[in-house]
């Protein structure tokens, strides 16, 4: 039997059930409206299933039209028992994920501030577990970025339920003034990624690029990585691309009163999982085949160095190519010959912005991946993926071959200019 629960305005005695007709499922008559439990599923990519359910409010007006769940918070807020609405939201959630009848997955619930600053939120909450017999290690609380300031009160308390078996989850990582100490400091098991960077990435592919990178320095942290929002194709594949744990959004399922099927998102991961692999396969022959003369022209150079040419004569083919942005000689220890050898007349502005870090004779590179692979494997040509160059602080790709020299094991190198590539893509 469904049971109602009706909040009166403050001052009045706590709520009580009421006997309701919408089946097993839970709902809290607010104000005139009928509110309800929703839950969207997070598939694990790996997993290929759903993992969890992020729990939200519905709601029905007296007329049985659904309503913006943010109006019934708003009525909350006017009448100041907004903190005791989102109890009864808790409690609303708890009650009908209990009635999935599901064994391992997780309810992600997301927090209001004021009650974590509670100090009697985190007993509240394991005694309404207890009762329903789930345990605290099925609950994922969502923790806003934004939530708590800098306060150590507000550290211990998320250690505190952390510590009584709750997941903590970071929720809106990347918005406004986010910071990784923010992640250092609270430790959250994980770190849900905002909208705004998706956004981001979708309109500029240099944001794409190092969307990866921040990933992975969050993998590294110690935490598992939620992207959510994904409403397309696109946003799915982005997602995938900078290996997330963890997706999110209607493009794989959107928020129900039901539990998705165990194999509800197995086919479309696999359809995305081949699109990638073609996605990458297409994005690596486009730059294999841009590549290509800066790889012909490279190896015809270091054979010229190996028959006692000059790097200014070897190199000359090589600087008359479109995107050459210097070439230069290392020493076995990755210690560099003489200075950059640079195209005619195609400094840039960056470039002069730049000039401390134009000279680089005697610089050392021996721990930069073009150096190491080079002497790893002589005599073949290896690629960089694109990178900052400290020349120009630009985009790069750096091509590089270990050739046997008159004047000993030399590695010669071609800086690639991957900003001009990429605006043509």
């Amino acid at each position: 039997m469904m049971s109602m629960i009706e909040l009166d305005p403050p001052g009045f005695q706590p709520p009580r059930p009421m006997a309701g007709d919408e089946g097993s499922r839970r709902t809290v008559l607010y104000g005139g409206y009928t509110v309800f439990s929703v839950f969207q599923p997070v598939f694990s990519v790996s997993h290929r299933r759903a993992i969890g359910y992020h729990a939200s409010l519905r709601a029905h007006d007296e007329h049985a039209q659904q309503v913006p769940s943010h109006e019934v918070f708003t009525q909350a807020a006017r009448r100041g028992d907004l903190l005791e609405l989102g109890r009864l939201a808790e409690s609303l959630h708890l009650g009908n994920f209990n009635a999935f009848d599901s064994h391992d997955e997780w309810l992600f619930l997301s927090l209001h501030p004021a009650a974590l600053m509670d100090t009697s939120y985190g007993d509240a909450l394991l005694a309404g577990l207890k009762a329903l017999g789930l345990p605290p290690q099925r609950v994922v609380l969502e923790v806003s970025e934004q939530a708590g300031g800098e306060t150590t009160r507000f550290a211990e308390i998320i250690d505190s339920l952390r510590k009584s078996g709750f997941l903590i989850a970071l929720d809106g990582f990347g918005a406004k003034h986010s910071n990784i100490d923010r992640v250092w400091n609270l430790r959250p098991d994980i770190v849900t990624l905002d909208r705004c960077i998706l956004a981001q990435a979708s309109e500029h592919s240099h944001i794409e690029r190092v969307l990866p990178g921040l990933v992975s320095l969050l993998h590294e942290s110690g935490q598992l990585v939620l992207m959510g929002g994904l409403s397309t194709e696109r946003d799915a594949l982005i997602a995938l691309e900078c290996n997330v744990d963890f997706v999110q959004g209607t493009f794989f399922a959107g928020p129900s009163v039901e539990p998705v099927k165990p194999q509800a998102a197995a086919g479309l991961m696999d359809s995305l999982s081949a699109a990638l692999r073609e996605r990458v396969a297409a994005r690596q022959r486009a730059q294999s085949a841009r590549l290509a003369p800066y790889v012909t022209a490279l190896e015809t150079a270091a054979a010229q160095l190996m028959a006692g040419e000059s790097i200014a004569h070897a190199t000359a083919p090589l600087l008359l190519l479109g995107e050459t942005a210097r070439c230069f000689v290392l020493d076995g220890s990755g210690r560099q010959i003489g200075d950059n050898v640079l195209p005619p007349g195609r400094t840039s502005q960056r470039a002069k912005r730049f000039r401390p870090l134009l000279h680089s004779q005697g610089a050392s590179w021996e721990r930069r991946p073009y150096f190491i692979q080079a002497m790893r494997v002589p005599g073949q040509v290896h690629l960089t993926p694109p990178y900052l160059s400290i020349n120009e602080a630009h985009l790069c790709v750096t091509a590089s071959i270990a050739a046997h020299t008159p004047h000993g094991t030399q590695v010669l190198c071609v800086d690639i200019n991957w900003e001009l590539a990429a605006h043509r893509n």
